[in-house]
């Protein structure tokens, strides 16, 4: 069995440090969010977000790597990439809190180390060992507590399924970007796939407003609305993105997810914050959700698995 030198472990501690912050990032998003949702339809909502996390990327992109880097990137795939990684997660995410509150949309997340272990086995043979299944149990374990901590009933409806259809796609797109763009940066795959979801959507939205007459309630915007926005989307996707692909890199998908299962406590404590209600139940979850993925890694009790 292979030992963690003390270099690889201050590595792994720092890969999860960065994960946990994009998740808290991630998550400060989900009540942002509620303060736009009523005033745009979900495809412009997801257009607008993109397109800010855009305007944030794309520059230092170019100004850290070059005009030639940025010109000399493969777009196309950094739009498909983007449009699955980023634009549908997106979609969905805004559906689901148009039916759920944030905690519930949060707590729907505890599947996601689910389907990054599973794809990290089944495509890239990765070896089911002791460790990782005690990490994925105590991962999921994690995501019960807190389901059982949310105060009301969930309600397993369309709402839950959309979270659900989010975070299939955003974990099968988190390991496609490494992939698919192993030339470039972590600052690159990030500002090329926000770019291209931004494209995308910004089309989508455009034919959704001629077609359906979907457009935003502009006389409803204002300063408020706005920073919930920028929070949801620069905050949330541009940073958050970043952040996330980097801890991609390092630690993989499946240890990287495993994170995931604290968002329903962060989301909590910032709803808290705002005057809402704590729940201990959320807090030993969170707790459980980081000895997991810390087990799986092997940094805590690995020559006892």
């Amino acid at each position: 069995m292979t030992v963690l030198s003390p270099s690889d472990r201050r590595t792994l501690l720092v890969a999860n440090a960065i994960c946990m912050a994009s998740m808290i990032i991630w998550a400060s998003g989900l009540p942002a969010a509620n303060l736009i949702i009523p005033h745009m339809p979900p495809i412009a909502l997801t257009a607008g977000r993109a397109a800010l996390a855009a305007l944030v990327l794309l520059p230092i992109w170019w100004l850290l790597e070059g005009r030639q880097t940025v010109l000399s990137a493969n777009w196309l795939v950094g739009a498909w990439v983007g449009f699955v990684t980023l634009g549908l997660p997106s979609f969905f995410v805004i559906i689901a809190l148009m039916f759920n509150d944030p905690v519930t949309v949060a707590i729907v997340t505890a599947v996601m180390p689910i389907c990054g272990i599973l794809l990290e086995c089944l495509a890239d043979k990765r070896p089911f060992t002791r460790a990782l299944a005690v990490g994925l149990v105590l991962s999921v374990a994690g995501g019960l507590i807190a389901v059982r901590g949310a105060e009301g009933e969930i309600d397993l409806g369309l709402g839950v399924l959309a979270a659900l259809a989010s975070i299939i796609c955003y974990t099968w797109g988190s390991r496609e970007t490494v992939r698919a763009l192993p030339d470039l940066s972590p600052l690159g795959r990030s500002a090329i796939t926000v770019a291209g979801c931004a494209g995308v959507a910004l089309v989508a939205a455009l034919g959704d407003g001629v077609i359906r007459g979907a457009w935003p309630d502009w006389a409803a915007i204002g300063p408020t609305e706005i920073a919930g926005l920028a929070m949801f989307g620069i905050g949330s996707m541009a940073i958050s993105q970043l952040l996330w692909i980097i801890s991609v890199g390092r630690i993989g998908i499946g240890a990287a997810s495993m994170h995931m299962n604290a968002v329903p406590f962060y989301t909590m404590l910032m709803v808290f914050s705002l005057g809402g209600a704590w729940n201990w139940g959320q807090t030993v979850a969170a707790a459980v959700v980081v000895l997991g993925a810390l087990i799986a890694q092997g940094l805590i009790l690995r020559g006892r698995l």
